[in-house]
């Protein structure tokens, strides 16, 4: 059974396979830290399963604004053309949290503060918090991980 748990102070994404470590990804969190509530911009902690897996077999570098493809693809130019976006690129993992009252329902719910494990510019670094509350990965990485996990696969965040 695959089970994924991110680590927050090592900013790093385990890939276990019956409890044994297969594989460690360099990720990046949130920029202000970790915490469930509604606009915080934080990355929520517990136990979440995937809920979505959105983006199977677009090309890398995909833009997706409201979990949709717009038809563009990440670039130089592009990135200059809209300095100000939050780019979430190639695949989305989409969270939901497992335990009710602190990353599921009302306030501190994980699928509607739209949190996900999603691609990001290569350029942009991997290892230090710099996210708005999602999880960001390197393109060829979360392709990789995309392609091993499967719907309700469960995801560990811990500080």
């Amino acid at each position: 059974m695959i089970t994924l748990e991110v680590d927050v102070a090592s900013q790093t994404l385990s890939l276990f396979d019956k409890k044994v470590l297969v594989k460690k990804y360099p990720v990046s969190t949130a920029k202000k830290g970790v915490g469930e509530v509604l606009g915080s911009e934080q990355t929520p902690r517990g136990w979440h399963i995937i809920r979505a897996k959105i983006g199977a077999n677009v090309p890398k570098n995909t833009v997706f604004v409201g979990r949709r493809p717009t038809g563009e693809v990440y670039s130089p130019d592009l990135a200059a053309q809209f300095s100000n976006r939050d780019w979430i690129l190639t695949r989305i993992l989409w969270l939901s949290g497992m335990e009710v009252g602190k990353n599921r329902l009302g306030e501190v719910d994980t699928m509607s503060r739209y949190i996900y494990i999603h691609g990001s510019p290569d350029e942009i670094p991997m290892g230090t918090p710099g996210s708005r509350g999602c999880i960001r990965m390197h393109n060829q990485h979360v392709i990789e991980l995309f392609d091993i996990v499967s719907f309700h696969t469960r995801l560990l965040i811990k500080e």
